[in-house]
């Protein structure tokens, strides 16, 4: 295993996470009991993964408490993430990072966990109907309490995160330290704004379904779409894509895996592990060989030239504004080619973009 600082603080984690949305029943997500869900976190910490992530929502409740069965005697060795905000039950204050529903929650994912503090608590998504301020004091007040080390946002859009951010600062709050976001080659909207964001703040990105719910696994195309029962069947709703251009990055993805003799899948993680800001990558399996074969990612380092390809078959386009931010300043002022000439030594990354879909 490989690992990296997590977000800006001094926490090491492992390149790969283990998710654990599929443990438990009541989500059909996996449907993994505890004898299974015991062997996946077994095989992920004996292959050097030292980063869980859960949430409180997953199977309502049943993925917290089966993970904390899994972790009795090596819980002090684990980074140890959940998440809060999604409804718990139909109880109205039973949902949303609001103060009553996050220090409830709080309390509740340490019992099911079975710990008495939490490494990385997230708000699993941004909350309309509850002011920002509430949320953040409240978050901050789990961390003095020592309940929690560390704070993430989860599915928040650039200026919310960027507003959370300025308003910790300004209040003298605790910071998000994490982003744990969708990202894969058919889900490369990160890239328009929030990465940048990312990057200027040192937030460090946790990115989950990497596969895409299992279709960049390789496994599935036009003619043999996913059949029920799978993966990318029950998972795929969640990450909408252009089916399509799907189908052109998988036909891209077994080019370049025929070149290492690997699957799919472990070029389409060593693509997203290639990515910037990026600091853990969540990776699951219903079988120990599914989980085996992501975790061997660690060791696929790509070349310049399959990443082009990989890219340019996943090109989403430049919407507005970022081509208008690119354009201005890096292709049209000459400061950044004094400053930064290796960038520009091919004839440079940027081109001009306007006249082009994306100017309209």
């Amino acid at each position: 295993m490989k690992y990296r600082k997590l977000g800006d603080t001094g926490l090491i984690v492992s390149e790969l996470a283990l998710g654990t949305m599929q443990f438990g029943g009541r989500m059909n997500m996996g449907n993994l009991g505890q004898d299974d869900a015991t062997r996946m976190v077994k095989l992920a910490l004996d292959r050097g993964i030292n980063l869980i992530d859960t949430a409180d929502v997953y199977s309502l409740g049943e993925s917290e408490t089966l993970v904390g069965n899994a972790l009795k005697g090596v819980r002090a060795e684990i980074v140890l993430a959940t998440k809060v905000r999604l409804p718990m039950s139909e109880n109205l204050n039973r949902s949303g990072a609001t103060r009553v529903n996050i220090m409830r929650e709080a309390e509740d994912s340490l019992r099911r966990l079975q710990t008495d503090y939490i490494d990385l608590y997230q708000v699993h998504g941004w909350d309309s109907n509850t002011p920002l301020e509430e949320t953040l004091r409240t978050l901050d007040d789990l961390v003095r309490q020592g309940k929690v080390r560390y704070i993430g946002l989860s599915n928040y859009m650039s200026w919310q995160a960027a507003t959370a951010i300025m308003l910790q600062q300004r209040l003298g709050l605790e910071k998000y330290v994490t982003a744990q976001m969708h990202y894969s080659l058919v889900g490369r909207g990160l890239e328009h704004e929030f990465q940048s964001f990312a990057e200027y703040h040192h937030i460090g990105i946790l990115v989950w379904s990497p596969l895409a719910g299992g279709f960049l696994s390789g496994k599935y195309g036009r003619a043999n779409p996913a059949p029920a029962g799978t993966r990318f069947a029950e998972a795929g709703s969640f990450v909408p894509f252009d089916k399509e251009m799907g189908y052109r990055v998988v036909d891209v993805l077994k080019e370049v895996a025929g070149r290492y003799d690997t699957s799919p899948a472990r070029v389409a993680l060593a693509w997203v592990l290639g990515r910037p800001a990026v600091s853990s990558v969540i990776v699951a399996g219903r079988k120990a060989e599914q989980l085996e074969d992501n975790i061997r990612a660690i060791d696929l380092r790509l070349s310049e030239e399959d990443v082009r390809l990989l890219d340019t078959a996943s090109d989403p386009g430049v919407p507005y504004p970022k081509w208008m931010v690119l354009q201005l300043d890096t292709a049209e002022d000459p400061r950044s080619r004094a400053l930064y000439p290796g960038r520009y030594a091919d004839g440079g990354p940027w081109k001009d973009l306007r006249g082009t879909q994306w100017s309209g």
